[in-house]
């Protein structure tokens, strides 16, 4: 993904040196490349950062309960009775 941004980066750079003047260049430079790349590449990175904030929650979630199973009180079990059964 960066490989091709870094391609379009380049290619706008390109475009903007062949300009006029320093102004229209810069402005090609932002508005040809820039401010698209950037919403581009926001876009691009929204699985990943849900993926991310969904790590996040599930492992304070497990933290969360971890912490509740260690501080709550281990009751030991008493055996049972046997039963007795009339054969």
């Amino acid at each position: 993904m960066y490989i091709v941004a870094i391609a379009w980066i380049y290619v706008v750079f390109m475009m903007a040196i062949t300009e006029a003047n320093a102004v229209a260049g810069v402005m090609t430079f932002l508005l040809y490349g820039v401010f698209p790349l950037t919403i581009v590449l926001y876009l691009m990175g929204t699985p990943k950062r849900k993926r991310n904030r969904q790590r996040a929650e599930n492992s304070a979630r497990l933290a969360a309960q971890q912490k509740a199973a260690s501080a709550a009180p281990t009751a030991v079990p008493t055996p049972a009775s046997p039963k007795k059964t009339d054969e």
